[in-house]
C-alpha cells in the first residue's frame, strides 16, 4: 500500500484556507489519491470536542493551559484520523496543523516558541508540504464581515495580537518544507498557485 501525503493550509484569520482546502481536494482527487479533508482543532471526536471549549472563549485559559489543550486535539487528531489515513494510502488535507499553534499562541500570546516546537516534535508527524496563506488584514477583515456568522474567541482579539499572528506566519512560512501563498488573489487564482506548488509532491508520489 502506498504510503499517503500530509498538506497543512496555514494562514491568519480570513485567508481562505477552508475554501482552498476544500480545491486542493478536489484538484487532488482528480489526480487520483484517495483524499481525506480535516481540520484543526477537530477532525476526530475528541478533538472537535476540544475545539469547542477552545473556540467559545468562555473560559479565559493561561496561554499554558491553552497551547496544551490545542496539542491534546491535535494528538487525537492523528491518533484517530491523519495517521490511520495515510497508513492506508489516503493524502490528508488539513486546514491548519502544528505551525497554527507556532504562530497564535507562540507569537500571538507570547508562549515560549522553543516549547511548542517541543510539543510539535512529541506528535511524531510533520505535514509533507505546509501552504502559508498570506493575505493583508484589511483583506481579511473585509472577508470576514462578508462571510458573517459570529466570531470565535480568536476573531475577537484586537488588532495588535492578529498583526503578531500574520508576521509569525510570514516567518514560518520561510522554514524548509514550506510554501507561501499570496492569498489576496481571486479565489482561482490562489487555487492555481497552490496546484502549481503541489506538483512535485504530486510527481514523487507516482515515482519515476
Amino acid at each position: 500500500m502506498p504510503r499517503g501525503r500530509l498538506i497543512a493550509l496555514e494562514g491568519g484569520e480570513g485567508a481562505g484556507k477552508s475554501t482552498q482546502a476544500r480545491l486542493l481536494a478536489d484538484f487532488l482527487c482528480e489526480q487520483g489519491f484517495p483524499v481525506v479533508r480535516t481540520r484543526e482543532p477537530g477532525g476526530a471526536p475528541g478533538a472537535e470536542f476540544l475545539r469547542g471549549v477552545l473556540l467559545s472563549g468562555q473560559i479565559d485559559w493561561c496561554v499554558e493551559a491553552e497551547t496544551m489543550l490545542h496539542v491534546a486535539a491535535r494528538v487525537e487528531h492523528v491518533a484517530k484520523t491523519i495517521r490511520p489515513a495515510i497508513e492506508a494510502g489516503s493524502w490528508v488535507v488539513c486546514d491548519r496543523f502544528h505551525d497554527s499553534t507556532m504562530a497564535y499562541q507562540g507569537f500571538g500570546l507570547g508562549f515560549d516558541r522553543d516549547r511548542i516546537a517541543v510539543l510539535g516534535g512529541m506528535i511524531g508527524i510533520v505535514p509533507d508540504l505546509t501552504l502559508v496563506l498570506d493575505v493583508p488584514r484589511d483583506v481579511a477583515v473585509r472577508r470576514l464581515r462578508a462571510r458573517g456568522g459570529a466570531d470565535d474567541r480568536y476573531e475577537r482579539l484586537n488588532e495588535e495580537f492578529h498583526a503578531r499572528v500574520n508576521a509569525g506566519f510570514r516567518q514560518i512560512a520561510a522554514w524548509p518544507g514550506h510554501v507561501r501563498i499570496d492569498a489576496s488573489l481571486e479565489v482561482e487564482a490562489v487555487r492555481t498557485a497552490i496546484a502549481a506548488a503541489v506538483q512535485d509532491l504530486v510527481r514523487s508520489a507516482r515515482g519515476p
